[in-house]
Protein backbone atom coordinates (compact mmCIF):
# COMPACT_ATOMS: atom_id res chain seq x y z
CA UNK A 1 0.00 0.00 0.00
CA UNK A 2 0.96 3.41 -0.48
CA UNK A 3 1.95 6.28 2.16
CA UNK A 4 -1.59 7.82 1.58
CA UNK A 5 -3.74 4.42 2.42
CA UNK A 6 -1.59 4.10 5.57
CA UNK A 7 -2.35 6.78 6.89
CA UNK A 8 -6.26 6.93 6.13
CA UNK A 9 -6.00 3.45 7.68
CA UNK A 10 -3.69 4.44 10.95
CA UNK A 11 -6.45 7.45 11.17
CA UNK A 12 -9.51 6.22 10.71
CA UNK A 13 -8.56 3.55 13.91
CA UNK A 14 -7.45 6.76 16.19
CA UNK A 15 -10.76 8.12 15.18
CA UNK A 16 -12.87 5.42 15.09
CA UNK A 17 -11.56 2.93 17.82
CA UNK A 18 -14.73 1.45 18.30
CA UNK A 19 -15.68 0.35 15.02
CA UNK A 20 -16.31 -3.20 13.71
CA UNK A 21 -13.44 -4.52 12.82
CA UNK A 22 -14.32 -7.91 11.46
CA UNK A 23 -11.97 -10.27 12.87
CA UNK A 24 -12.52 -13.88 11.86
CA UNK A 25 -14.75 -15.55 14.35
CA UNK A 26 -13.93 -18.98 15.92
CA UNK A 27 -14.91 -21.92 14.77
CA UNK A 28 -16.35 -23.47 18.26
CA UNK A 29 -19.48 -24.71 19.86
CA UNK A 30 -22.08 -25.35 17.26
CA UNK A 31 -19.20 -25.11 14.61
CA UNK A 32 -16.65 -27.06 16.16
CA UNK A 33 -14.68 -29.11 13.26
CA UNK A 34 -15.48 -32.26 12.51
CA UNK A 35 -15.38 -35.14 9.63
CA UNK A 36 -18.82 -35.37 9.00
CA UNK A 37 -18.97 -34.07 5.44
CA UNK A 38 -15.95 -36.83 4.86
CA UNK A 39 -18.12 -39.21 5.94
CA UNK A 40 -21.54 -38.70 4.00
CA UNK A 41 -21.98 -41.26 0.84
CA UNK A 42 -21.05 -40.17 -2.53
CA UNK A 43 -23.67 -40.52 -4.96
CA UNK A 44 -22.80 -41.85 -8.18
CA UNK A 45 -20.21 -40.82 -9.96
CA UNK A 46 -18.70 -37.49 -10.32
CA UNK A 47 -20.58 -34.50 -11.45
CA UNK A 48 -17.47 -31.82 -12.75
CA UNK A 49 -19.01 -28.69 -11.89
CA UNK A 50 -21.87 -29.40 -10.06
CA UNK A 51 -23.14 -26.40 -8.37
CA UNK A 52 -26.66 -27.17 -6.51
CA UNK A 53 -29.68 -29.50 -5.87
CA UNK A 54 -33.09 -29.23 -5.67
CA UNK A 55 -35.74 -31.68 -4.81
CA UNK A 56 -39.29 -31.97 -6.30
CA UNK A 57 -42.21 -33.03 -4.73
CA UNK A 58 -42.47 -36.29 -6.62
CA UNK A 59 -38.83 -37.39 -4.76
CA UNK A 60 -36.76 -36.82 -7.85
CA UNK A 61 -33.73 -34.30 -7.30
CA UNK A 62 -32.76 -31.77 -10.35
CA UNK A 63 -28.81 -30.87 -10.06
CA UNK A 64 -26.96 -28.52 -12.22
CA UNK A 65 -23.71 -29.46 -13.43
CA UNK A 66 -21.93 -27.43 -16.11
CA UNK A 67 -23.80 -27.12 -19.62
CA UNK A 68 -26.47 -29.30 -17.87
CA UNK A 69 -29.54 -29.66 -15.34
CA UNK A 70 -30.11 -33.57 -14.66
CA UNK A 71 -32.69 -35.46 -13.01
CA UNK A 72 -31.78 -37.86 -10.42
CA UNK A 73 -34.38 -40.55 -9.15
CA UNK A 74 -34.24 -43.96 -7.64
CA UNK A 75 -33.12 -45.59 -4.57
CA UNK A 76 -30.10 -43.83 -3.53
CA UNK A 77 -30.30 -41.60 -6.76
CA UNK A 78 -29.02 -43.95 -8.90
CA UNK A 79 -30.58 -43.67 -12.08
CA UNK A 80 -29.81 -40.22 -14.22
CA UNK A 81 -31.26 -38.21 -16.94
CA UNK A 82 -30.27 -35.08 -18.69
CA UNK A 83 -33.49 -32.72 -18.22
CA UNK A 84 -31.59 -29.47 -20.00
CA UNK A 85 -28.72 -28.33 -21.97
CA UNK A 86 -27.55 -24.60 -22.24
CA UNK A 87 -24.91 -22.72 -23.70
CA UNK A 88 -23.45 -21.32 -20.35
CA UNK A 89 -22.89 -23.03 -16.83
CA UNK A 90 -26.28 -24.02 -14.98
CA UNK A 91 -26.25 -22.48 -11.72
CA UNK A 92 -29.12 -21.73 -8.88
CA UNK A 93 -32.54 -23.63 -9.06
CA UNK A 94 -36.09 -23.77 -7.97
CA UNK A 95 -39.46 -24.16 -8.98
CA UNK A 96 -41.53 -22.12 -10.99
CA UNK A 97 -45.25 -21.43 -9.82
CA UNK A 98 -46.49 -23.13 -12.34
CA UNK A 99 -44.46 -26.58 -11.92
CA UNK A 100 -41.48 -25.39 -14.79
CA UNK A 101 -37.81 -25.16 -13.13
CA UNK A 102 -36.32 -22.08 -13.22
CA UNK A 103 -32.46 -21.91 -13.87
CA UNK A 104 -29.76 -19.60 -13.41
CA UNK A 105 -27.32 -20.02 -16.50
CA UNK A 106 -23.62 -18.21 -16.33
CA UNK A 107 -23.97 -15.08 -19.27
CA UNK A 108 -27.26 -15.59 -20.66
CA UNK A 109 -29.97 -14.82 -17.77
CA UNK A 110 -32.53 -17.21 -15.84
CA UNK A 111 -35.00 -19.65 -18.19
CA UNK A 112 -38.05 -21.78 -16.83
CA UNK A 113 -37.74 -24.96 -18.70
CA UNK A 114 -41.25 -26.46 -18.54
CA UNK A 115 -41.94 -30.80 -18.62
CA UNK A 116 -41.75 -30.22 -22.68
CA UNK A 117 -38.32 -28.93 -22.86
CA UNK A 118 -40.02 -25.35 -24.06
CA UNK A 119 -37.83 -22.85 -22.53
CA UNK A 120 -38.77 -19.14 -21.76
CA UNK A 121 -36.46 -16.45 -20.85
CA UNK A 122 -35.45 -13.15 -18.78
CA UNK A 123 -32.31 -12.01 -20.28
CA UNK A 124 -31.87 -8.21 -18.23
CA UNK A 125 -33.07 -6.15 -15.73
CA UNK A 126 -33.67 -2.39 -15.93
CA UNK A 127 -31.43 -2.58 -19.45
CA UNK A 128 -28.57 -4.27 -17.15
CA UNK A 129 -27.64 -8.27 -18.48
CA UNK A 130 -28.29 -11.13 -15.91
CA UNK A 131 -24.74 -11.63 -16.45
CA UNK A 132 -23.86 -13.67 -13.21
CA UNK A 133 -27.07 -15.36 -11.86
CA UNK A 134 -26.27 -17.21 -8.60
CA UNK A 135 -29.99 -18.03 -6.93
CA UNK A 136 -33.04 -17.82 -7.43
CA UNK A 137 -35.96 -18.76 -4.99
CA UNK A 138 -40.26 -17.76 -5.30
CA UNK A 139 -42.42 -16.32 -3.06
CA UNK A 140 -45.87 -17.74 -1.82
CA UNK A 141 -47.47 -15.07 -4.23
CA UNK A 142 -45.34 -16.56 -7.04
CA UNK A 143 -43.12 -13.79 -7.15
CA UNK A 144 -39.75 -14.59 -8.38
CA UNK A 145 -36.27 -13.40 -6.71
CA UNK A 146 -33.23 -13.65 -8.37
CA UNK A 147 -29.45 -12.49 -7.16
CA UNK A 148 -26.96 -11.29 -9.88
CA UNK A 149 -23.58 -11.08 -7.94
CA UNK A 150 -21.75 -8.87 -10.57
CA UNK A 151 -22.14 -6.58 -13.28
CA UNK A 152 -18.42 -7.36 -14.21
CA UNK A 153 -17.56 -10.98 -13.74
CA UNK A 154 -19.69 -14.33 -14.87
CA UNK A 155 -20.13 -17.16 -11.99
CA UNK A 156 -16.99 -18.58 -12.88
CA UNK A 157 -14.54 -15.66 -12.35
CA UNK A 158 -15.85 -15.14 -8.75
CA UNK A 159 -12.09 -15.24 -7.42
CA UNK A 160 -11.93 -12.57 -9.64
CA UNK A 161 -14.75 -10.37 -8.64
CA UNK A 162 -13.27 -11.12 -4.76
CA UNK A 163 -10.07 -10.02 -5.53
CA UNK A 164 -11.15 -7.23 -7.41
CA UNK A 165 -13.29 -5.95 -4.19
CA UNK A 166 -16.36 -5.44 -5.97
CA UNK A 167 -19.92 -4.31 -4.30
CA UNK A 168 -21.66 -4.62 -7.97
CA UNK A 169 -24.57 -7.49 -7.44
CA UNK A 170 -28.28 -6.97 -6.79
CA UNK A 171 -31.46 -8.74 -5.94
CA UNK A 172 -33.66 -8.19 -8.69
CA UNK A 173 -37.89 -9.63 -8.76
CA UNK A 174 -40.40 -10.26 -11.81
CA UNK A 175 -43.84 -11.59 -11.68
CA UNK A 176 -44.14 -15.28 -11.93
CA UNK A 177 -44.43 -14.63 -15.97
CA UNK A 178 -40.98 -12.09 -15.46
CA UNK A 179 -43.40 -9.82 -15.72
CA UNK A 180 -42.20 -5.75 -14.30
CA UNK A 181 -38.73 -7.19 -13.59
CA UNK A 182 -37.11 -4.38 -11.42
CA UNK A 183 -33.95 -3.48 -9.08
CA UNK A 184 -34.57 -4.88 -5.27
CA UNK A 185 -31.31 -3.76 -3.93
CA UNK A 186 -27.61 -2.70 -5.58
CA UNK A 187 -24.41 -2.15 -4.42
CA UNK A 188 -24.48 -5.99 -2.71
CA UNK A 189 -21.27 -7.46 -2.34
CA UNK A 190 -22.01 -10.96 -3.91
CA UNK A 191 -25.29 -12.03 -3.07
CA UNK A 192 -25.35 -15.58 -3.48
CA UNK A 193 -27.89 -17.58 -1.79
CA UNK A 194 -31.91 -16.61 -1.74
CA UNK A 195 -34.52 -18.06 0.69
CA UNK A 196 -37.90 -17.20 1.67
CA UNK A 197 -38.41 -16.89 5.93
CA UNK A 198 -41.22 -19.69 6.74
CA UNK A 199 -43.73 -16.99 7.65
CA UNK A 200 -43.31 -15.78 3.92
CA UNK A 201 -42.88 -12.25 5.60
CA UNK A 202 -38.72 -11.64 4.31
CA UNK A 203 -36.18 -13.03 1.92
CA UNK A 204 -32.80 -14.16 3.77
CA UNK A 205 -30.18 -13.73 1.15
CA UNK A 206 -26.49 -14.02 2.14
CA UNK A 207 -23.47 -11.91 0.68
CA UNK A 208 -19.78 -13.49 0.50
CA UNK A 209 -17.58 -10.89 0.33
CA UNK A 210 -18.10 -9.43 3.40
CA UNK A 211 -19.56 -12.65 5.33
CA UNK A 212 -22.93 -11.33 5.93
CA UNK A 213 -26.49 -13.10 5.94
CA UNK A 214 -29.72 -10.58 6.11
CA UNK A 215 -32.75 -10.40 5.87
CA UNK A 216 -35.52 -8.29 3.54
CA UNK A 217 -38.76 -7.45 4.63
CA UNK A 218 -40.89 -7.94 1.78
CA UNK A 219 -43.64 -5.49 3.25
CA UNK A 220 -41.08 -2.34 2.99
CA UNK A 221 -38.16 -3.65 1.52
CA UNK A 222 -36.11 -2.69 5.05
CA UNK A 223 -32.43 -5.08 5.51
CA UNK A 224 -31.49 -6.34 8.49
CA UNK A 225 -28.33 -8.11 9.36
CA UNK A 226 -28.67 -11.15 10.39
CA UNK A 227 -25.47 -12.24 10.89
CA UNK A 228 -22.59 -9.78 9.55
CA UNK A 229 -19.51 -11.63 10.71
CA UNK A 230 -19.43 -15.30 9.46
CA UNK A 231 -16.35 -17.63 9.60
CA UNK A 232 -16.33 -18.01 6.20
CA UNK A 233 -17.98 -17.19 2.26
CA UNK A 234 -21.75 -17.77 2.23
CA UNK A 235 -23.03 -19.31 -0.96
CA UNK A 236 -27.01 -20.79 -0.91
CA UNK A 237 -29.49 -20.69 1.56
CA UNK A 238 -32.34 -23.87 1.80
CA UNK A 239 -35.10 -24.81 4.17
CA UNK A 240 -34.38 -26.97 7.32
CA UNK A 241 -37.25 -29.31 8.59
CA UNK A 242 -38.56 -27.85 11.93
CA UNK A 243 -37.38 -24.45 11.01
CA UNK A 244 -34.00 -22.54 10.13
CA UNK A 245 -32.06 -23.19 6.98
CA UNK A 246 -28.47 -24.86 5.73
CA UNK A 247 -26.40 -22.12 5.02
CA UNK A 248 -23.94 -23.63 2.68
CA UNK A 249 -19.58 -21.82 2.78
CA UNK A 250 -18.25 -22.52 -0.42
CA UNK A 251 -14.78 -21.28 1.55
CA UNK A 252 -13.99 -20.57 5.21
CA UNK A 253 -11.71 -17.20 5.98
CA UNK A 254 -7.89 -16.79 6.34
CA UNK A 255 -6.25 -14.42 7.94
CA UNK A 256 -4.10 -14.57 5.15
CA UNK A 257 -6.36 -13.72 2.54
CA UNK A 258 -7.87 -11.12 4.86
CA UNK A 259 -4.02 -9.72 4.56
CA UNK A 260 -3.86 -9.53 1.05
CA UNK A 261 -7.09 -8.16 0.52
CA UNK A 262 -5.84 -5.36 2.79
CA UNK A 263 -2.49 -4.83 0.93
CA UNK A 264 -3.40 -2.98 -2.30
CA UNK A 265 0.06 -3.18 -3.80
CA UNK A 266 0.59 -6.62 -2.98
CA UNK A 267 -2.84 -7.70 -4.32
CA UNK A 268 -2.49 -5.79 -7.51
CA UNK A 269 0.50 -6.88 -8.56
CA UNK A 270 -0.09 -10.47 -7.99
CA UNK A 271 -3.93 -9.99 -10.21
CA UNK A 272 -1.22 -8.92 -12.75
CA UNK A 273 1.73 -11.01 -13.05
CA UNK A 274 -0.11 -15.02 -11.69
CA UNK A 275 -2.11 -16.69 -12.78
CA UNK A 276 -5.21 -17.06 -10.90
CA UNK A 277 -5.07 -20.45 -10.05
CA UNK A 278 -2.13 -19.71 -8.33
CA UNK A 279 -2.91 -16.42 -6.24
CA UNK A 280 -3.31 -16.23 -2.83
CA UNK A 281 -6.98 -16.40 -2.72
CA UNK A 282 -9.73 -19.05 -1.46
CA UNK A 283 -10.35 -22.26 -3.96
CA UNK A 284 -12.97 -24.53 -4.03
CA UNK A 285 -10.73 -27.02 -3.76
CA UNK A 286 -6.94 -28.19 -2.91
CA UNK A 287 -4.73 -28.61 -6.27
CA UNK A 288 -1.16 -29.81 -4.50
CA UNK A 289 0.31 -28.43 -7.20
CA UNK A 290 3.73 -27.20 -6.51
CA UNK A 291 3.62 -23.51 -6.83
CA UNK A 292 0.13 -23.59 -5.01
CA UNK A 293 1.16 -20.21 -2.68
CA UNK A 294 0.16 -22.58 1.07
CA UNK A 295 3.81 -24.51 -0.30
CA UNK A 296 5.91 -22.44 1.65
CA UNK A 297 6.64 -20.93 5.05
CA UNK A 298 5.90 -24.18 7.12
CA UNK A 299 2.54 -24.31 6.06
CA UNK A 300 3.63 -27.47 3.72
CA UNK A 301 6.58 -29.40 3.11
CA UNK A 302 7.37 -32.43 1.71
CA UNK A 303 4.11 -32.71 0.23
CA UNK A 304 2.60 -33.05 3.94
CA UNK A 305 -0.22 -30.21 5.19
CA UNK A 306 1.08 -29.03 8.85
CA UNK A 307 -1.68 -28.92 11.21
CA UNK A 308 -1.60 -25.22 11.71
CA UNK A 309 -1.31 -24.58 7.94
CA UNK A 310 -4.42 -21.99 6.77
CA UNK A 311 -6.90 -24.12 4.70
CA UNK A 312 -6.58 -23.37 0.84
CA UNK A 313 -9.63 -25.16 0.64
CA UNK A 314 -12.82 -26.32 3.52
CA UNK A 315 -15.83 -27.94 3.53
CA UNK A 316 -18.53 -26.54 5.70
CA UNK A 317 -22.39 -26.64 6.02
CA UNK A 318 -24.26 -24.47 9.04
CA UNK A 319 -27.78 -25.47 10.32
CA UNK A 320 -28.82 -22.14 11.65
CA UNK A 321 -32.15 -21.32 13.93
CA UNK A 322 -35.36 -18.62 12.84
CA UNK A 323 -32.40 -16.22 14.12
CA UNK A 324 -29.74 -17.38 12.12
CA UNK A 325 -27.54 -18.55 15.09
CA UNK A 326 -25.73 -21.91 14.51
CA UNK A 327 -26.94 -24.90 15.54
CA UNK A 328 -24.66 -27.93 14.54
CA UNK A 329 -22.15 -28.12 11.18
CA UNK A 330 -20.69 -30.82 9.23
CA UNK A 331 -16.96 -30.07 8.08
CA UNK A 332 -14.60 -31.56 5.74
CA UNK A 333 -11.21 -30.14 7.24
CA UNK A 334 -7.71 -29.57 5.78
CA UNK A 335 -6.74 -33.05 4.35
CA UNK A 336 -10.08 -33.93 3.73
CA UNK A 337 -12.11 -34.37 0.15
CA UNK A 338 -15.13 -32.85 0.11
CA UNK A 339 -15.02 -29.17 -0.36
CA UNK A 340 -16.37 -26.13 -1.63
CA UNK A 341 -20.13 -26.77 -0.28
CA UNK A 342 -21.87 -24.81 -2.26
CA UNK A 343 -25.86 -26.17 -1.47
CA UNK A 344 -27.77 -28.73 -0.01
CA UNK A 345 -31.77 -29.90 0.01
CA UNK A 346 -33.50 -31.98 2.42
CA UNK A 347 -34.93 -34.88 0.75
CA UNK A 348 -36.65 -38.30 1.84
CA UNK A 349 -33.83 -39.91 1.51
CA UNK A 350 -31.49 -37.98 3.87
CA UNK A 351 -29.48 -34.41 3.40
CA UNK A 352 -27.87 -34.22 0.24
CA UNK A 353 -24.98 -31.87 0.08
CA UNK A 354 -22.95 -30.48 -2.94
CA UNK A 355 -19.12 -30.24 -2.81
CA UNK A 356 -18.16 -28.27 -6.09
CA UNK A 357 -14.84 -28.72 -5.41
CA UNK A 358 -14.95 -32.56 -5.22
CA UNK A 359 -17.59 -32.69 -8.20
CA UNK A 360 -19.73 -34.87 -5.73
CA UNK A 361 -23.22 -35.32 -4.65
CA UNK A 362 -23.15 -36.43 -1.10
CA UNK A 363 -25.75 -38.25 0.87
CA UNK A 364 -26.36 -38.22 4.73
CA UNK A 365 -29.12 -39.97 5.80
CA UNK A 366 -28.88 -38.52 9.09
CA UNK A 367 -30.47 -35.53 8.12
CA UNK A 368 -27.91 -33.99 9.21
CA UNK A 369 -28.36 -34.66 13.35
CA UNK A 370 -25.88 -34.81 15.18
Amino acid sequence: MGFFTYFLRDMEQILFPNREQHAIPSMDGALGPNDRLDACTPIGEPLPGVDDALAAGDGALYVSAGKQVLRLSGEGFAERRVFAEFDGNAGGLAFHPDGSLLVCVSGQGLVAVDGNGKQTWLNQVADNPLNCLTAVVVGRDGTIFAANGSSRNPPEDWCVDLMQKNRLGRLVTCGPGFAQPQVVLDGLHYPHGLAIAPDGGSLWFTESWNHRLSRMALRDRKVAVVNGNLPGYPARLAPARGGGFWLSLFAVRTHLVEFVLREDDFREEMMRTIEPALWVAPALATTNHCLEPMQFGSIKALGIQKPWAPPRSYGLLVRIDEDGDPVRSLHSRVGGHHHGITAACETAQGLVIVSKGSGRLLLDRSGGRP
